[in-house]
């Protein structure tokens, strides 16, 4: 095995990285299973079923994994030959999976490594024990994906062959990186950051994947990002597999206590990167990972998003991230990076992932570059305890994975009722969203949840609502003040839905309008197309657009909005992107118009005049 990891490449698993991994995207051999004949006949120890060569991670049905082809095709299996060489002769060697969409099957050497039902979500196997004499190893996955299966948690994947509507292609198989991991017998399994901004410190739980030997311990090296200094160097005692420890910083340090230069938020994201050690009873280190964490608090209250005690508006572009040639899978890595740049060029302050469990590199852009982020499930489509368990199960496998994200400010499991489409009617399946509700704020205290975005609100910490007005009036109408928000929650439904669901009544939770817009120019005759509004040039369509956000921007009680959407999508042709990224308007009046203040947060009045003063002074002062 070989270094591939530079400061070029980004670690496929940001939290929890180690210099020695070797990716294993790239040819491997393929195999379509139409009469589900593979295990009856052994696949996984043989060689000549796969005839064909598919792109590794990008899914069958895209161009991009020399496949393309969108049928439907239940099962597809995978093989690739692996040289090993000498590194792992004293250790272990650990097989990691992004995701693969949705039953997946692993054989090492024809023996069973490892299961996963779930879609989204990752999952590893330490395949030290299957190895064989010699360099070279074999790995076979098979995969199955019902694409009919409305109880199966799809997101926006379509279970018709050709897309339609609001959904789209279907991803089979691995959709995300592969890649191997060489490891010590024991070694650091899991680090969770939980930040205290109160007392100017974290909270550490670190976990180990085997029992410490007596006199081992855990040294901790915290550095900052602006500056970059050392901010602690904790050593402590293990006791057992798991460390729960608090770090605070010296408070007396006057560089420390200027907490713009810590603290994480939009306009300074600052993150404090971890060095983490496991040493041995003589001091020798066992094993070494890196991680980061961004210093913040996320409250929703007094009808705010508050950050930090700062309140803040919150300016989201609802994102689909798909992609033409890869669909699910993004293009390559930059193609993450890239689509955080564009969102932000534009004036959002956040992205709302839609019906989408992104990978974590995505995630750490929106970390590094100061992107907020409304995380969501992909939902199934029909309620049954069956579709219940398996949203459940995957759900919780992506909270447990993205906890460490600053960037996250709101868990979403739940969207427009998916999966839960008689929640007016049904005592079942509105138990079902509070579950889902409870269970998430157990994990994760420390962010808002809600419990069903957009349409019938049957728990949470913040109203979603989804409204496609056509008109600036009709949103001043429905939302310029509490008063009449309240109006609208009780006699209006936007989207046909009531948006109070059964028992549940308006306190101080954030309102903010998670749905909106969708306008796009009018389609030839013979396009494909889906959108919430047509106009017949750019302009016409920029002006609408300045009305809907000025509506908003106006009320005095929303606490933000999401635009749908950044990008076209499919037949879904009303982005504000192209779907090749390329802007179709004038992306600096569309940056000035989302970064007007709002009257719900009169402190952007004044933030907004002091950024101006500051930058009139940089221009007299000749600077850039």
């Amino acid at each position: 095995m070989t270094e591939t990891i530079s400061p070029a490449d980004l670690h496929p698993r940001p939290h929890l990285r180690r210099d020695r991994w070797t990716d294993l995207c790239g040819p491997w051999g393929f195999a379509f299973d139409d009469a589900d004949r593979g295990l009856f006949e052994h696949w996984f120890d043989r060689a000549e079923p796969f005839d064909r060569e598919i792109t590794v991670p990008f899914p069958p049905e895209s161009e991009r994994s020399g496949i393309h082809e969108t049928g439907f095709h239940r099962v597809v299996w995978y093989r690739r030959e692996i040289s090993l060489g000498d590194d792992v002769r004293h250790g272990r060697l650990l097989l990691h999976f992004g995701a693969v969409d949705f039953r997946a099957m692993v054989w090492v050497n024809g023996r069973m490594a490892v299961e996963h039902v779930g879609g989204q979500t990752p999952f590893s196997a330490d395949i030290t024990p299957l190895l064989v004499p010699g360099e070279v190893q074999v790995i076979t996955v098979r995969a199955e994906d019902e694409p009919r299966d409305l109880q199966q948690p799809r997101g926006k994947q379509y279970w018709e062959e050709e897309p339609g509507y609001i959904w789209y292609h279907r991803t089979t198989g691995i959709w995300q990186p592969v890649w191997l991991e060489p490891l010590r017998k024991v070694a650091i399994a899991e680090i969770r950051w939980t930040p205290d901004v109160d007392r100017f410190g974290v909270r550490m739980i670190l976990r180990l994947d085997g029992p410490p030997l007596e006199g081992w311990r855990v040294r901790v090296l915290l550095r900052g990002d602006l500056p970059t200094r050392t901010l602690a160097d904790d050593t402590c005692l293990l006791s057992g597999r798991e460390l729960r420890r608090d770090l605070l910083l010296d408070i007396n340090d006057a560089a420390i206590r200027r907490r713009r230069t810590l603290l994480w938020a939009p306009e300074h994201p600052n993150l404090i990167e971890a060095a983490i050690e496991l040493l041995d009873d003589r001091g020798a280190v066992v094993d070494r990972v890196e991680s980061y964490f961004g210093l913040r608090r996320i409250e929703a209250r007094d009808g705010r998003f508050i950050i930090n005690g700062i309140p803040i508006f919150l300016r989201l572009v609802l994102a689909q991230n798909y992609w033409p040639s890869s669909l699910l899978a993004a293009p390559d890595a930059d193609a993450l990076k890239r689509e955080v740049e564009l969102a932000q060029s534009l004036g959002f302050n956040g992205i709302r992932i839609h019906q989408k469990i992104e990978d974590p590199r995505f995630l750490y852009w929106c970390d590094r570059l100061g992107m907020l982020v409304w995380s969501e499930a992909a939902n199934a489509y029909v309620y049954s305890d069956r579709a219940a368990e398996m949203l459940t199960r995957e759900w919780l496998e992506a909270v447990r994975r993205d906890y460490n994200h600053p960037s996250i400010i709101t868990w979403v499991p739940l969207n427009e009722s998916w999966g839960v489409p008689d929640l007016d009617r049904s005592a079942q399946q509105r138990d079902f969203v509070r579950a889902l509700y409870h269970l998430t704020r157990a994990l994760d205290p420390t962010r808002p949840v809600i419990g069903n975005d957009g349409w019938q609100h049957a728990v949470g910490d913040v109203f979603g609502v989804h409204d496609y007005a056509p008109t600036g009036e009709m949103l001043r109408e429905r939302y310029a003040d509490r008063e009449t928000i309240e109006r609208t929650f009780r006699h209006v439904r936007p989207h046909h839905h009531s948006l109070l669901g059964e028992g549940t009544e308006m306190t101080d939770e954030p309102i903010v309008i998670s749905e909106f817009g969708g306008l796009g120019f009018v389609p030839q005759a013979s396009e494909d197309w889906f959108g919430y509004g047509q106009f017949a040039s750019p302009e016409a369509l920029l002006e609408r657009y300045e009305e809907l956000v000025d509506a908003l921007l106006a009320s005095t009680a929303l606490a933000g909005f999401c635009y749908t959407q950044l990008t076209d999508t499919a037949q879904e042709t009303n982005g504000l992107l192209t779907v090749d990224r390329e802007p179709k308007f004038d992306s600096e009046r569309l940056r000035a118009i989302n970064s007007r203040p709002s009257k719900a947060v009169p402190s952007e009045i004044l933030d907004m005049l002091i950024k101006h003063e500051v930058e009139r002074r940089r221009r007299a002062r000749g600077q850039k």
